[in-house]
């Protein structure tokens, strides 16, 4: 039985390879932050879908978290943008942070409907896989007022930043089968708000009735489970195909003229375009005339600029355009010297951090230097020990021969002590002495 071969799940080189984290495609964060309630939270899930594939979709935030360990750890991962959620008293809450410098944007989120909402509430309400979620939306930008002495500042900052959360549309490069949905977000001009609502793209058949077009796609509402149509009910086919649903037959005979079969479902024929790829679908071949549509799919929001400021969160610089606060030109003057003397602080504090770090980088150099003499000033003292030990031993080893070089010359000592007997004997002035005793030599 020969071993089943084990494809690769994993790219190698890690996420720099993977395809769509080129060099700059924006990614982002989408959090919640603070005590939110389930609703917000399933909100927070919707944006995340919309946001993929270049957002992290499985982030986990927990109640220790607060937004400064977010903006530390997103530069490493290539992170570009954090969408901040949390709840207010007043109502939800809405941040765009571009990193690492700003601007921030403060958004009040005035309604939103879920994805299960609006799935919940269309007529033409579809199953979405994961295939559409693979590659990113198209963004589109309607009736913003073109920059302008007119027109608001603060508006072609906003149009930039919802432009750089996406990215950047090449048309010679451009796939048409990735083309699978769609972000709009559109300025509202009465009430001054802007809303952001998702698409997406779908293509149908042109010039056929829906009766037939449910023919070409195999399903209809009234087939069974085997994808057939149920056509018991009619009794000609041509019922089926040319009947309204719930009328009789226009004439007697239950056809209908041949003008009235080449209403589409798209509408006129401005609708109909040709497509200049093979797109995803069923017979939707290069060239071949179909009708392109827009299904929502949510969420949904309704936003309302508040305030937009330079730099993040926690290093906030200027207020560049607030809703309800106007400042004149003195107070914005004493506001830029205040920032410039923060800035100025917190600059030299960075500076003074480095030298502390140096300086003790150099105290620790120099410790280990010290440590290093007196670990060699020991070893001195300890071969300095093993020479004395050395010398002494050597020593003991002299003495130990000239013991055993007395014991071999016991002899002559004897012949010695004999003469001297002798020679006491023959003089009789001395008195006789005893004969000395043998010295006995002790072995070491």
């Amino acid at each position: 039985m020969t071993r089943k071969r084990k494809n690769k799940t994993h790219l190698k080189g890690g996420v720099a390879s993977a395809p769509g984290t080129a060099e700059g495609v924006p990614k982002s964060f989408v959090i919640k932050h603070g005590q939110v309630g389930r609703s917000l939270t399933q909100l927070v899930r919707d944006i995340r879908k919309v946001m993929e594939p270049n957002t992290a979709t499985r982030l986990r935030e927990r109640a220790r978290n607060k937004l400064k360990d977010f903006f530390t750890m997103a530069p490493p991962l290539g992170v570009t943008h954090i969408l901040a959620f949390t709840l207010t008293d007043i109502s939800p809450s809405f941040r765009i942070v571009r990193l690492s410098a700003g601007p921030t944007l403060s958004f009040r989120v005035e309604r939103y409907s879920l994805i299960k909402d609006v799935m919940r509430t269309s007529k033409r309400a579809k199953s979405i896989g994961s295939v559409e979620y693979l590659s990113p939306p198209l963004l589109v930008l309607a009736q913003f007022p073109p920059p302008g002495p007119d027109s608001p500042p603060h508006l072609s900052l906003v149009m930039k930043s919802f432009q750089t959360l996406f990215p950047p549309l090449a048309p010679q490069t451009l796939s048409l089968s990735s083309a699978r949905r769609v972000v709009l977000v559109s300025y509202n001009k009465e009430k001054g708000t802007i809303d952001f609502r998702h698409f997406l793209i779908s293509v149908r058949p042109y010039g056929v009735s829906k009766r037939v077009q449910r023919v070409l796609d195999g399903v209809a509402k009234s087939s069974t489970a085997t994808g057939i149509l149920n056509l018991g009910s009619e009794k000609d086919v041509a019922d089926f195909l040319l009947r309204k649903r719930g009328e009789p037959g226009p004439s007697t005979d239950g056809y209908e003229s041949a003008a009235s079969t080449a209403s589409s479902v798209a509408g006129d024929d401005g609708d109909a375009i040709s497509l200049a790829d093979d797109y995803v679908g069923r017979n939707n071949k290069k060239g071949s005339k179909r009708a392109v549509r827009l299904d929502e799919i949510g969420p949904r929001m309704e936003l309302r600029l508040i305030k937009i400021s330079e730099g993040v969160p926690g290093k906030e610089g200027n207020v560049i355009h607030h809703e309800f606060v106007k400042k004149t030109k003195l107070q914005l003057k004493a506001q830029q010297a205040e920032h410039a003397e923060k800035t100025k602080l917190r600059n030299q504090r960075r500076i003074e951090q480095e030298k502390n770090i140096e300086r003790k980088k150099k105290l620790a150099e120099q410790d280990e230097k010290g440590k290093g003499k007196a670990k060699a000033g020991k070893d001195d003292v300890e071969e300095e020990d093993d020479d004395d030990d050395e010398v002494a031993d050597e020593e003991e080893e002299d003495e130990m021969a000239w013991d055993e070089e007395e014991e071999i010359t016991d002899g002559e000592e004897d012949d010695e002590s004999a003469a001297e007997g002798s020679d006491a004997d023959d003089s009789d002035d001395e008195p006789a002495q005893p004969p000395p005793k043998r010295r006995k030599s002790s072995k070491q």
